[in-house]
């Protein structure tokens, strides 16, 4: 629409100073046809108010709607307290006609600010259509290509993974990775462009390949083409879904290992295991009726966070301090499947958790 605007990354510019500045310098070029890039100090919102009715007056924007967009918002919850509040009312704090569009993938919910502020306008895109995704995904077809070409190879992409993927961004990433090894028949000269059937029958075991890989990226896309180009079999994969070779930061293994345990071992033998000096303990022949069943076929019984952290301090040997690192790796093995939360028992008990793993990969943990 050529409408004067500013379009800014929150995760390129990550503190207020630098965001506010680049908002002011993008503004100096708003409506002259030179870009003026020279560097404007702003401190802190106060000055970034004056600044932007000065920058709107010199490029005589009164009587036009100016727009600031911010994507990936949800970064402004990581700067000051008052910086998300105050863009939601620059149009008030400054008298000018602004606009600002928040660009994020989260929820508002997720955003509101504990003082309470003004309450945006909400508008929700719904997911792309299968046309949507092709025609975007066409545009970024290589030059030495045409464009009928590429076409043809993201209706293909579309075609195996638009029913377990609808995210553009993760599209993007397989597209760019397996569009050489579609061009392979064609740089060789076995095929001519128009030739699908050959170009197809050529990618369809790739693809296949890649379809054990959607979101995890458990692989660098340099390590991916050396796979192309050796023609390894999907058994080669090395990942956390083939579960054949197992990397986990240093304090996570400790973390499954101690949640295995917690999960398989009764809370009455927790003394006895991982208590140096526990004392004198009591032989009994009494047994449970339900205790002469195997832990392992009766699964994995909900334990509570301190239980966890409790055997963790006792089987690692160095000291651990609970620092924030150690509850986001928790956070991770949930996230990974490895640890499953299974909610809480009151309001006064924390969250409880079952290890979804079995003992064999446990065992390939602790080698």
């Amino acid at each position: 629409l050529q409408l004067p605007h500013v379009f800014v990354n929150c995760v390129e510019y990550f503190t207020s100073r630098l965001l506010l500045e680049e908002i002011l310098i993008q503004l100096q070029s708003c409506s002259s046809e030179t870009e003026q890039t020279s560097h404007v100090p702003c401190d802190n919102f106060n000055d970034f108010v004056r600044l932007f009715k000065q920058a709107v007056a010199s490029q005589e924007l009164q009587d036009q709607t100016l727009y600031i967009v911010l994507d990936r918002a949800e970064q402004l919850r990581e700067m000051e307290a008052n910086v998300l509040p105050a863009f939601l009312r620059l149009q008030e704090l400054t008298g000018r006609n602004v606009t600002v569009v928040l660009l994020s993938e989260i929820v508002w919910e997720l955003f509101r600010p504990n003082t309470g502020c003004f309450e945006p306008f909400t508008l929700y895109f719904p997911d792309y259509s299968i046309g949507h995704l092709q025609k975007i995904l066409s545009q970024n077809h290589p030059p030495e290509y045409s464009a009928d070409f590429y076409a043809a190879y993201i209706n293909i992409l579309l075609g195996v993974f638009y029913m377990v993927c609808r995210d553009l961004k993760e599209l993007q990433h397989l597209a760019a990775l397996n569009f050489s090894k579609y061009c392979e028949p064609v740089v060789s000269g076995e095929a001519n462009e128009r030739d699908t059937r050959k170009l197809w029958k050529n990618i369809e075991p790739h693809l296949k390949k890649a379809m054990q890989t959607v979101y995890l990226r458990e692989i660098s896309s340099s390590q991916w083409e050396r796979l192309q180009r050796e023609d390894g079999e999907p058994g080669q994969l090395k990942g956390l879904s083939a579960h054949t070779h197992v990397e986990l930061p240093y304090y996570s293994k400790f973390l499954l290992i101690a949640a295995y345990l917690a999960s398989y071992n009764p809370v009455r033998t927790d003394k006895r295991f991982f208590l140096k000096h526990h004392g004198k303990i009591r032989k009994t022949n009494f047994m449970k009726k339900h205790e002469k069943t195997s832990n392992h076929l009766l699964g994995p019984k909900p334990f509570p966070l301190d239980r966890l952290l409790a055997i963790l301090y006792s089987i690692v040997d160095n000291r651990v301090a609970p620092t924030a690192n150690i509850f986001s790796q928790i956070t991770s093995l949930v996230t990974l499947q490895l640890l499953t939360m299974v909610g809480h028992n009151d309001q006064l008990d924390g969250p409880r958790y079952k290890c979804t793993v079995s003992l064999d990969f446990i065992r390939a943990i602790a080698r």
